[in-house]
């Protein structure tokens, strides 16, 4: 495999991991605790609060999947 190919295939997985990242920290502002899957982490059955550090935590990861992907998109 040439190397600009793989260098276009970790671009187009970070960029969708990144895509991912950003709508699970939207997932984090908007739903309380108790309505999160529970396959997510920080799923508690009794609480009605937000993870807001959660969702910073997801959004900085994707924008850092942002980065790589640009990173490597160039020359």
């Amino acid at each position: 495999m040439p190397a600009s190919s793989s260098k276009n295939l970790l671009s187009i997985i970070s960029m969708v991991v990144g895509v991912l990242l950003i709508i699970l920290a939207i997932v984090y502002w908007r739903t309380p605790a108790d309505a999160l899957p529970m396959w997510l982490p920080g799923y508690l059955s009794d609480s009605s609060t937000i993870h807001l550090k959660h969702g910073i935590g997801a959004f900085l990861l994707g924008v850092g999947a942002f980065v790589l992907a640009w990173f490597t998109s160039g020359k």
